[in-house]
């Protein structure tokens, strides 16, 4: 009987098999965003309530009907010498029709998402560069951004070789125009 050698973990692989092993405690949350692992507090309600707001004007008028998640699992590309992202966005959307959610696993692929929606938290950094990045090499169509700190909302969109050309920057209170499949001027009044 001959022992079967098997090739040394990298050092990323070491770090996923790691991330995934986390247990966080309840309502934080655990991601690998570009080879780190990054945990999060519960968000606090002022930053609940632009998700409520938002989501409420994607059901109500977007021009295709749109499931959405909160909190859902993406995996994303991996890039040389890291581990593929595990990021959780605030919201992720996709279009009815796909029944994207139903019976996928905890992290599961971006294809047919067509839409990610974060708030600034705690590391507002990471939503503003290193989700954005993950989000365009995902390639997910649209990453809508409120930035609490700056009291803007920006969409990124136009992806071309793994990341976003256009970014719409707008200040609250200003209309933002979601093309389709939503098609329709996000209102962002009550964010003031």
């Amino acid at each position: 009987m001959t022992a079967v050698a098997h090739e040394p973990l990298t050092q990323a692989e070491i770090l996923l098999e790691g991330f995934l092993a986390l247990d966080a405690p309840e309502g934080f949350r655990a991601e690998l965003i570009e080879g780190e692992i990054v945990v999060t507090p519960p968000p606090d309600g002022d930053h609940e309530d632009y998700f409520s707001r938002i989501v409420r004007q994607v059901i109500k008028k977007s021009r295709t009907d749109m499931d959405f998640s909160g909190n859902k699992g993406l995996k994303l590309e991996k890039t040389e010498g890291r581990p593929q992202d595990h990021v959780i966005p605030g919201c992720t959307f996709a279009p009815v029709e796909l029944r994207l959610f139903r019976g996928a696993d905890p992290w599961m692929p971006c294809q047919g998402v067509a839409m990610v929606l974060e708030v600034t938290s705690s590391k507002p950094k990471i939503d503003r560069e290193a989700k954005r990045h993950c989000y365009a090499r995902g390639g997910i169509p649209l990453y809508l951004l409120v930035d609490r700190g700056t009291s803007e909302v920006t969409l990124f969109s136009d992806l071309e070789n793994g990341d976003y050309r256009q970014h719409c920057v707008l200040a609250f209170g200003k209309p933002v125009p979601l093309p389709e499949p939503f098609g329709f001027d996000l209102e962002t009044t009550d964010f003031l």
